[in-house]
């Protein structure tokens, strides 16, 4: 773990705000990797307590974390090193949820900054000796940001993947001196890896609090009533401190013990799931277990017209505070009346501790009226917001009506290939690479970018020709094939961590003087991404880097290529250059709705069926989808895979993409992986209308492939106020001029 940045700051740019960008929020995912759920587990809530709170204690005050929201590499936007999702175990998973713990618990930790000004003019204080520092043990390390008059501290073990569970005290300086943390009787405990927030001297809604161990979710005023919200993990004891000698009392749960000294009210405590309420004059500090506190919520009403937005400082102090559960989204008054926006997946008890009318007429919930229940004296609101499980279906597309054409007719006698890109240039764009071919074979030299990439060699025969030596190159993962006329040469498969292969294919007996077509059609997985400033490796080239014709020179080929049509000249302005490659359905634009289809075959079951021969198919169904309003549904098309029919255990290479109203939104490589399960958002699926649906298929191996199941799946079902979701552009097919 990093110790060293405040200093590295301070080096180098010490007159400006201290701000770390791209900070770790998940991890990328290679393909053939362990898939996202690992890394979310891996760079999880622990994580989070222990490493952002390691940056604030150097005083950072601009702090970017990649990633908050992944997403989906849609149409083939990714780089090689990765597949279709970036779902990158972030807060927020691919599916739009925040159902993962380190959403929540980003949560705390940014309420707690934006509840404490304080911090933003606090000076990290020189660390080298942290470990023991403020503390009776040399096994917790403590990192203090002195303020004009509130103190932050940092609190972690010494060895920070420690996972024991360490009895310590502080020993804080604070307006009343030096104190020795707990006062009352027992020790702190960190456990495992975790680390926490202690403040001193923090401005509670306008009580000074004196101390607090436990943690702070947020703080605010509402005319005369102020609140404070804390919490603890679990299994930990804890201290707060206030600068208040008045009456207070416990109005909700037990095991609290109250000390007035010298002045301050001391409260004790120890974790609980149970909820507590201390009230001290007109402050209500609310003691929380931290799974608790993940259920609450701080949204600023709406600002003036003036800023027009939610982030005046001065409503700050105003905002509500809600207990919601899953996911509140808005909160605003109008007079009497409060309305509030969120989604909900269980029926979820309401609870506005804060920022209510002191008289409620009406409160609404993704703008239905709800009951609702208004203490008299706190003006705490509490109401129940129903969660109704909506009936629906999606259908299953072994039953849907399929239809098949060939997407690899270059292998057909005959074919007609005039109209593809000569390969002709002697030299290439490319500095990574030096030709070692009579002219360039590099598809970027053509304008060919991205998507499968189609070669054809023509030669004539002296009829000796019996092999084809090929160095093909499309990046991590990367797959191709070869044919020689109609007959299947091979395959290289592919591997995870391949970014070219070295192909030698035997030839079927060539008669003297007769004319063959060598075609290779290859994956392109994306292009390299540059690692620094200055670098070339994005021209990394793809498709054909050598070649060798057994007994004849390299001349004795000429070349004709293709990727998608047009090249950098796209034809979907919608979807944009990246969307689609060179396969042949691609090339006329059969992915797009409303593709002509009818002269197509009939295919039951579609790619279910597959094909038995190397080569690629191209299915395409229609089915419409009648979701309920209200809810948000993910979902996903979903892949398992088949075994060989010559061996029975060894995983069929094939490869596939799928296409949702014209958006590429998947590219599954069985043999591969990791994933076989791709999310297609609402927007891209029409959620009550027609879709359009389309697969490749492309069989590397000589018995076909076929997807032994194909299906949509629904994920976990959200009762959302998000409201209604516009449909993307989804402009349709026209027939493509020039179009081969």
């Amino acid at each position: 773990m990093p110790t060293y940045y405040g200093d590295l700051h301070a080096e180098q740019s010490p007159s400006t705000p201290y701000s770390i960008l791209e900070f770790q929020g998940g991890s990328f995912d290679p393909w053939g990797g362990l898939g996202f759920e690992q890394c979310s587990e891996l760079l999880n809530s622990e994580f989070q307590r222990v490493f952002y709170k390691n940056d604030f204690s150097f005083g950072m005050t601009i702090f970017n974390i990649y990633m908050t929201y992944g997403g989906t590499n849609w149409g083939n936007q990714g780089h090689p090193g990765g597949y279709t999702s970036y779902d990158y175990g972030a807060v927020i998973t691919e599916e739009r949820l925040v159902s993962r713990e380190k959403y929540s618990e980003a949560k705390l930790e940014a309420n707690f900054l934006q509840a404490s000004p304080a911090y933003l003019t606090a000076i990290p204080q020189n660390n080298t000796h942290a470990n023991g520092s403020y503390s009776n043990n040399p096994e917790i390390a403590v990192t203090a940001l002195f303020g004009n008059r509130t103190n932050f501290f940092v609190i972690r073990h010494a060895a920070y993947n420690s996972l024991a569970s360490t009895e310590f005290k502080l020993t804080l300086p604070t307006s009343q001196g030096n104190i020795t943390i707990p006062q009352l009787n027992g020790s702190l405990v960190l456990n495992g890896r975790d680390s926490k927030w202690a403040v001193t001297d923090y401005d509670a809604a306008g009580t000074n609090l004196l101390y607090s161990s436990a943690e702070i979710f947020t703080q605010k005023a509402y005319g005369d009533k102020q609140v404070l919200v804390v919490y603890s993990g679990a299994n930990e004891n804890h201290e707060l401190a206030f600068t208040l000698s008045c009456s207070s009392e416990v109005i909700e749960g037990s095991g609290i013990n109250i000390v007035k000294k010298k002045g301050t009210t001391i409260i004790g405590f120890k974790s609980s799931s149970e909820r507590r309420i201390v009230k001290i004059g007109e402050l209500y500090v609310y003691i929380l277990d931290r799974n608790d506190a993940y259920n609450y919520w701080v949204l600023d009403l709406p600002s003036s017209p003036v800023s027009g937005n939610y982030t005046n400082g001065t409503i700050d102090t105003s905002a509500a505070i809600v207990k919601a559960g899953y996911l509140l989204r808005t909160v605003e008054a109008s007079g009497t009346i409060l309305s509030l926006t969120g989604d909900l997946n269980a029926t979820t008890e309401i609870e506005i501790i804060g920022g209510a009318p002191a008289k409620l007429t009406e409160l609404k919930f993704n703008g239905e009226t709800i009951k609702f229940a208004q203490d008299s004296c706190s003006g705490v609101v509490t109401a129940s917001a129903t969660y109704s499980e909506p009936s629906f279906s999606v259908p299953d597309l072994s039953t849907v009506d399929w239809k098949v054409t060939n997407s690899l007719p270059e292998i057909v006698a005959g074919y007609d290939d005039s109209l593809w890109t000569n390969a002709d240039l002697t030299y290439s764009n490319s500095t990574q690479r030096n030709l070692t071919t009579p002219v360039s074979l590099y598809a970027q030299d053509y304008g060919y970018n991205i998507g499968n990439l189609l070669y054809r060699g023509h030669f004539t025969a002296t009829g000796g020709e019996n092999s084809i030596y090929l160095q093909t190159q499309g990046g991590s993962a990367f797959g191709m094939s070869a044919w020689l006329n109609g007959t299947f040469l091979g395959s290289a498969r592919g591997i995870d961590a391949a970014s070219n292969a070295n192909s030698t294919f035997s030839l079927p007996n060539v008669a003297s003087g007769s004319s063959y077509v060598l075609t290779v059609l290859i994956d392109h997985m994306g292009l390299q991404e540059n690692g620094q400033g200055g670098s070339s490796e994005m021209k990394t080239p793809r498709g054909i880097l050598n070649y060798s014709l057994n007994g004849r020179n390299a001349s004795a080929i000429s070349w004709k290529l293709t990727g998608n049509l047009g090249g950098e000249d796209y034809q979907d302005r919608t979807r944009g250059p990246l969307n689609e490659g060179g396969l042949y359905a691609e090339r006329q634009g059969y992915h797009l709705p409303g593709a002509p289809t009818s002269s197509w075959s009939n295919s039951t079951h579609g790619p279910m069926i597959g094909i038995t021969a190397p080569g690629v198919a191209f299915y395409s169904t229609t089915f419409d989808l009648d979701m309920p309003a209200g809810y948000d549904i993910p979902i996903a098309i979903s892949f398992s895979n088949a075994t060989s029919s010559t061996n029975g255990s060894a995983s069929v290479a094939y490869r596939s993409q799928i296409y949702v109203n014209g958006y590429q939104f998947g590219k599954y490589v069985s043999n591969i992986g990791p994933q076989d399960v791709f999310p297609v958002p609402q927007g891209i699926f029409d959620y009550n209308g027609p879709n359009y649906l389309a697969v490749s298929l492309w069989a590397l191996d000589e018995g076909g492939a076929k997807i032994s199941n194909l299906s949509l799946v629904a994920g976990p079902v959200i009762q959302s106020g998000y409201g209604p979701v516009e449909l993307s552009p989804l402009t349709g097919w026209s027939k493509r001029e020039g179009a081969y």
